[in-house]
């Protein structure tokens, strides 16, 4: 069972973990705790009071695939130190391209153009956190309107610093005589994310089909994340390593090539040209016998496939 989501936040290839446990963005340890096992108890099979055994499933399915790993994200302070500062970044970007936003419930286009909308969106988290789960064949509804309200907010509050960003794992252990150096830390600048969540997802995508064999669709992929970012060594050596797998030794190379030149440093890129050199060595005309790139390719990727392109994104188990 698959929960679909293409509205708010989830609309640009991001998962929103406030949402799903109806949460506001800045809200901090204690309060995603508390929200998770009120939550938690209404879903888990030993309390869940669903009536009949395809509600109790649905409860079940609802737990493990959004609730859990929401509360994974948010609770553990690196993983949402991380989620806050993309968010913060998506609201900048959101709100700089306003006219492109999509909203479709009442309460998110009354946020859009309330003064007070602080406040506003507070209420409306909290009203919505009361019914949130109760009946279960609306939940999902019920996370894309709230998606939309997060949206709203960061756009409007885009610049300011979330209260959960300042959450800093290095210095949370830190007593009360460093609290003047904590306070200058949180009034720093939140961190950057490393990637654009489309990118970020192009890319996630792509290890995804990779580790299932899906080569065709892993190169779709990754041509659109190189379209964003031409000059990204990771996803040119990726595709280099989509192209080796489908013996197209050429295209590989190229984009070894092309990575190396970015980063001379790239693991995989030098690993896999490596590999080449071997590939085309052994197709050297020396012995005057006819051969081919691809059949030595074919060759060396069965003699080597727990190696670097059977063993960094996985591949056909035997």
């Amino acid at each position: 069972m698959s929960f679909q989501i293409e509205r708010g936040l989830f609309k640009y290839d991001f998962i929103d973990y406030h949402a799903v446990l109806c949460l506001r963005v800045d809200g901090d340890a204690k309060e995603i705790r508390k929200r998770y096992l009120q939550i938690a108890r209404r879903l888990h099979p030993d309390s869940c009071a669903a009536a009949s055994d395809e509600e109790k499933l649905l409860a079940s399915q609802l737990l493990s695939k959004l609730v859990n790993p929401a509360y994974e994200n948010l609770s553990q302070d690196k993983s949402r130190a991380e989620h806050t500062a993309v968010l913060i970044q998506m609201g900048k970007r959101l709100a700089q391209d306003s006219a492109s936003v999509e909203l479709t419930t009442d309460n998110a286009k009354q946020l859009a153009s309330t003064p007070n909308f602080d406040s506003a969106y507070k209420n409306a988290i909290s009203q919505v956190a009361k019914i949130q789960y109760k009946s279960l064949s609306q939940v999902v509804e019920a996370i894309a309107q709230i998606s939309e309200l997060n949206l709203v907010y960061l756009m409007r509050s885009a610049g300011k610093s979330l209260k959960s960003a300042s959450s800093n794992p290095a210095t949370s252990g830190s007593n009360s005589a460093n609290s003047n150096n904590n306070s200058a830390t949180n009034n720093s600048a939140p961190p950057q994310p490393k990637e654009d969540p489309v990118f970020a997802g192009y890319m996630r995508r792509a290890q995804e089909l990779i580790a299932k064999n899906q080569l065709s669709q892993a190169r779709v992929e990754l041509q659109d994340a190189i379209k964003m970012k031409p000059n990204s060594n990771e996803c040119h050596s990726m595709i280099g390593v989509v192209y080796m797998k489908q013996n197209q030794v050429k295209m590989a190379k190229i984009h070894f090539d092309r990575a190396l030149q970015i980063d001379p440093k790239d693991q995989t890129a030098l690993e896999g040209k490596t590999k080449i050199d071997k590939i085309l060595k052994k197709t050297a005309p020396s012995s005057g016998k006819k051969s081919t790139v691809s059949a030595a390719a074919s060759k060396s990727s069965k003699s080597e496939s727990g190696g670097l392109f059977g063993g960094l994104f996985g591949g056909k188990k035997k």
